[in-house]
């Protein structure tokens, strides 16, 4: 053997640092080794980094603080691959922390230095993590807006057919991140990013196909989203993905999907057309969906060409089907529900008869399941021929029974939902809800706790209350006074229903007299004050029901319901149509109130005995409502609208018509009563229309006189009186005791005489008193009942209206002075003889008969009083200054002789020419009713 030779070590270069290992301890230690030129010391520098890193939130927080962010966003840009791969591991890690997050919204290089981290050319690590820092900072709008400037979508969606599952999952959950803002919706449609996630949901990893069904609810909120989706095939993608047992925990998600696709017509005819909501249909309800003809021909030329073994288990997929969870049975009711709230997907939907499915969940065991179903069916219910389908398929009866489960709220508003819109328009449902005993079960639902169920049992009953059986089964049932809790309500869609309920059950006269008795009228005048325009409308509409009667409206108005709706009249936005109408009605039963608010009466307004008119109330005069005005003198409201005026002909005058002439600011609306005891003053008088013969008996004297007649001596008949007329004489008593005996007699006969003076006072008070107890009686007008009895023989019988007009204006002219030169009015003496008949009747009212010498006010109130009589329809409107004037409607004939429509407005000249008609609209009509 040779000698081994000993190898000789060369001594290493003399400018060459030996290698030194470091144990450090403490994260800073590393922090100061990232500034290092050495990429080995980088490189290990982060590995340590993100060990320490990922043990949690505390040390991400310790990096941040020591200043290790900026130094990890230089590495990120580094030439050596190894150290950008684990400065990028570590920089995704810390970016979760939301102090590293808002730290990072200042740096402007952030986002664009991770998306170059996205490039293909970088390592798969890179991949990862660079688009976990990218979902993390896309939680805020200021870096979603840097993303989507600097294109990061598109490298976000070139990673989602990346090959390894984490680099999948982080670039979808930043997509979704990113589809909260309507921009990136638009802009993933643009970059064809839809079918990559569409493909995510077949990932085996359910974490990946939970992020892709959120992201593809996103994005699915876009209509233009939807119909790229349809195209890709989606739902019949998302009808399997529900359909396969394996993914159960994430068929609510893929049902969140349907449900925004559902909202087009497009994708419920082609999920129809496909088959696929048959199937989604059957796997809710877990009933294997019928086969048609066509399908089963398929299948049986399938299974001739197919083995034993795959015939086995092709049968096995059919025919088995696993219930779904209750959560994915509630959120596809929903979603059928949501698509079935437009009118064309509904009846796309009925034909798929999916009422059925619906009424099949009313059975199912959880609650919410129920309520979903219960709901979504009262919107397909909105569809006439859903609601006749629902009764046909035996729906009515549970939602009937689910009236009783009153502890259940959720489920009792959807079904007293569903039934408001079943028993719309559908006699058939409404006695459907009778015959299965639902009217005792909505009226207890009236006081129920929830403002929802109360609104929607209103609604019901209002709808059940058009079948005239019906609502008379449902007012005995003691309707009337259920309502009371409901009008009592705060909540404003309560009071709007009730308010319509209340319109709809008081239409008898029965109903609107217990309403009245048991105070219902007190809330609903109150409610014409809110502010929300429904309550403010239906409560007008129920008021105006209600006012039919005489009573109710006095009592309407003794609650100040006029006041309040002409307060509403004055508003531009408060004011309708229906305040308008309930004003009207009211004032048709007070029309001394109408006449004074709006001078104007028309033919209809037949005024009764005791009617006074205190002229047009200015601002700050007071309105008194007629009830109050004949009873207490003392309960006065005030007047507010002095602009409203309503144009009708349909006032007709009647016994008991008084005009009182227009009151200025300040004075009371007095009644009748107390205008008759007034002393006479200067003021113009208070013209009366109460045809009626004068009364035998005359009036009685005042109390005082009548006292003083009762306790003057008698000077006839007793010793008393004639001791009165002579002197007494003196004779000297004979003794003492004669003499005292004389006093002793004459003190008796003294006391005597004072006790009989008493009692005839007690006696004339008590006869005074019932005097005053005594119902007032109007001043009678005999002069005027002869001027009606001579209208009905000669003015009456004339052929036609325009002659009667005619012949009753010259009868009135004729009947108060006789033609007046234009001009001339002011020259016409009537103010004397008027003063001269207040004084000798002692009296501010006069009746219109006793009249001789009137101008155009006291000859528009004859003209109305006897054109009321004889059927000839004219209003009594009132002007300024004593102007007064009646308008009448009158056809004209043509070449033929035919009438001519429409009818033209005439003024009738009672004063210049009296029986010439003057067009509404001509000039000469408009300065008969000015000076």
């Amino acid at each position: 053997m040779g000698k081994k030779e000993k190898k000789e070590t060369k001594a290493p270069p003399s400018d060459v640092f030996d290698t030194l290992t470091i144990d450090a301890q403490q994260a800073a230690t590393c922090i100061l080794m990232l500034e290092s030129g050495e990429e080995d010391v980088l490189s290990k520098a982060c590995e340590a980094l993100y060990k320490f890193v990922e043990k949690g939130d505390e040390n991400k927080k310790t990096l941040l603080d020591l200043g290790a962010v900026d130094h990890l966003l230089k590495l990120l840009q580094h030439d050596d691959r190894m150290v950008r791969r684990n400065a990028c591991m570590v920089f995704g890690l810390m970016t979760s922390h939301p102090d590293v997050r808002k730290m990072l919204r200042k740096r402007e290089d952030t986002i664009p230095c991770l998306i170059s981290l996205i490039s293909p050319e970088e390592d798969t690590l890179c991949h990862e993590f660079s688009a976990l820092a990218l979902s993390s900072l896309s939680h805020d709008y200021a870096n979603k807006v840097m993303i989507y400037e600097n294109d990061g979508m598109e490298a976000l969606i070139r990673c989602l057919g990346a090959s390894d599952p984490d680099v999948q999952k982080n670039s979808v959950d930043a997509i979704s991140s990113l589809l909260q803002d309507f921009q990136a919706r638009t802009a993933i449609r643009d970059q064809n990013g839809i079918a990559p996630i569409l493909e995510l949901t077949k990932s085996e990893y359910p974490v990946i196909q939970e992020i892709a069904l959120v992201a593809l609810e996103r994005l699915t909120q876009d209509a233009e989203n939807r119909a790229a989706f349809r195209e890709l095939n989606g739902l019949t993608q998302l009808v399997q993905f529900i359909g396969n047992p394996e993914f159960k925990d994430l068929h609510v998600f893929a049902v969140v999907v349907l449900s925004n696709c559902l909202e087009d017509l497009e994708s419920v005819e082609t999920i129809k057309e496909s088959g696929g909501l048959t199937k989604l249909v059957a796997y809710i309800t877990d009933i294997p969906p019928p086969e048609d003809d066509g399908e089963k021909k398929k299948a049986g030329g399938k299974e001739k060409g197919k083995g034993a073994k795959s015939d086995k288990k092709g049968k096995v997929e059919e025919t088995e089907l696993v219930p779904t969870l209750p959560d994915v049975k509630q959120h596809a009711a929903k979603a059928i529900g949501r698509a079935a709230k437009s009118t064309e997907n509904k009846k796309v939907l009925h034909e798929a008869e999916v009422e059925k499915m619906f009424i099949h969940l009313f059975n199912h065991e959880d609650v919410k399941v129920q309520a979903a179903a219960v709901e979504a069916l009262g919107v397909m219910a909105e569809f006439g021929l859903s609601r006749d389908s629902i009764s046909k398929w035996e729906g009515m009866e549970p939602l009937v029974k689910m009236l009783k489960k009153e502890d259940l709220h959720e489920l009792l508003e959807a079904a007293t939902l569903a039934l408001a819109n079943l028993t719309e328009g559908s006699a058939n449902n409404i006695r459907e809800i009778v015959n299965f005993g639902g009217v005792e079960s909505l009226i207890a639902l009236l006081s129920h706790s929830k403002d929802t169920v109360i609104s929607n049992t209103c609604v019901i009953l209002t709808n059940m209350s058009t079948q005239e059986d019906v609502r008379n089964d449902i007012q005995k049932a003691g309707i009337i006074s259920a309502l009371l809790t409901p009008l009592n309500s705060q909540n404003c869609d309560v009071q709007a229903k009730a308010a319509m309920a209340v319109a709809s059950f008081v239409i008898d006269v029965d109903c609107r007299t217990d309403f009245r008795n048991i105070g219902g009228l007190v809330p609903l005048v109150a409610m014409l004050e809110s502010a929300d325009d429904s309550v403010r409308r239906n409560s007008s509409w129920a008021v105006s029901i209600c006012a039919v009667d005489e009573p109710t409206a006095m009592v309407v108005a003794s609650l100040g319901g006029i006041e309040t709706l002409q307060a509403i009249q004055l508003s531009s936005s408060r004011k309708n149509a229906f305040t308008e109408a309930a004003l009207d009605r009211l004032l048709n039963h007070n029309l001394s109130a109408k006449y004074a608010l709006t001078g104007f009466l028309g033919s209809d307004n037949l005024i009764g005995d005791e009617f006074y008119d205190c002229g047009r109330l200015s601002q700050g005069a007071h309105v008194k409502p007629l009830t109050s005005l004949l009873e207490d003198d003392s309960h006065l409201f005030q007047h507010v609208d002095t602009e409203y005026v309503l144009r009708s002909m349909t006032n007709q005058i009647q016994d008991g018509f008084y005009d009182m002439g227009a009151t200025r600011p300040g004075p009371k609306f007095q009644p009748l009563e107390a205008l008759c005891k007034k002393e006479v003053d200067q003021k113009r008088p208070v013209l009366l229309i109460n045809p009626a013969p004068e009364r035998g008996s005359s009036p009685k004297p005042p109390l005082e006189q009548t006292i003083k007649d009762d306790v003057k001596p008698n000077t006839k008949g007793s010793r008393s009186g004639r001791d009165s007329k002579s002197p007494e004489v003196k004779k000297p008593s004979r003794n003492v005791t004669s003499s005292s005996k004389a006093r002793s007699r004459k003190e008796k006969d003294e006391e005597k005489e004072r006790e009989e003076e008493e009692q005839r006072l007690r006696e004339a008070e008590e006869a005074s008193q019932k005097e005053n107890d005594k119902p007032f009686v109007p001043p009678a007008d005999p002069q005027l009942l002869k001027y009606i009895d001579e209208v009905n023989e000669k003015i009456m019988p004339l052929p036609t209206t325009r002659e009667q007009v005619v012949a009753l204006a010259r009868f009135v002219a004729s009947k108060m002075g006789g033609a007046i030169a234009r001009g001339q009015v002011a020259q016409f003496s009537w103010e004397l003889p008027i003063s001269q008949l207040k004084y000798e009747r002692k009296s501010n009212v006069l009746p219109i008969g006793a009249i001789k010498t009137g101008i155009h006010l006291h000859r528009a109130l004859l003209f109305k009083a006897l054109g009321d009589r004889i059927g000839v329809g004219c209003t009594l409107e009132r002007g300024e200054y004593n102007r007064a004037w009646n308008t009448v409607l009158l056809f004209d004939d043509d070449e033929n002789g035919k009438i001519k429509f429409p009818p033209k407005s005439f003024i009738v000249d009672t004063m210049h020419e009296p029986g010439e008609l003057l067009r509404a609209d001509t000039p000469e009509a408009e300065q008969y009713k000015r000076l």
